[in-house]
């Protein structure tokens, strides 16, 4: 052995520190830069000096609110698509019962005009200066049938709006 041996190790154990140094800066570097792109990515800490912990409670809440509020689209989205579902099946009944003089659904009337086309209850206006004394009268009363499976007896102007209560079932 030589006395070079020694100044060789310790030269490599400086090196290997250093190296390890400048690797353990680099990671907080980036768990720093990290901290600081999730603290810009909470609406209530954009741009605040907070403390690592605040950054990670802030960003909890956050995620669980956003998460609330998805549920909730969520809901409405599902909702939204039973009421289309219901719509079509309605839809396709209305169109397989053309002949019906009053069809109801979700307490809205469909009245059927002996001598034109069907008036609904969606026509909130009548052009009375148009329409004939004959076209004014009463519709004959009839059995109608309602949502829940019962029967009245009624008769209503071709220029009314009519909307009946429905009990879902």
């Amino acid at each position: 052995m030589s006395d070079d041996e020694p100044d060789v190790e310790i030269e490599s154990d400086a090196e290997k520190r250093a190296h390890h140094n400048a690797l353990e800066r680099k990671r907080r570097d980036h768990i720093k830069d990290s901290f600081n792109s999730l603290r810009d990515a909470v609406p209530n800490l954009e741009g605040e000096k907070a403390s690592r912990a605040q950054i990670l409670n802030k960003a909890t809440e956050y995620i669980e609110f956003m998460r609330r509020k998805n549920n909730s689209h969520q809901s409405d989205i599902d909702g939204l698509k039973r009421q289309n579902l219901q719509l079509d099946q309605q839809i396709r009944q209305l169109e397989k019962s053309p002949g019906d003089p009053l069809v109801v659904s979700n307490g809205l009337a469909l009245l059927s005009n002996p001598k034109g086309p069907a008036i609904s209850a969606f026509d909130e206006e009548s052009d009375s200066d148009s329409d004939s004394s004959e076209e004014r009268s009463h519709i004959p009363p009839k059995r109608l049938k309602m949502g829940d499976g019962s029967s009245h007896e009624g008769s209503a102007s071709i220029s009314s709006v009519i909307k009946l209560p429905v009990n879902k079932t």
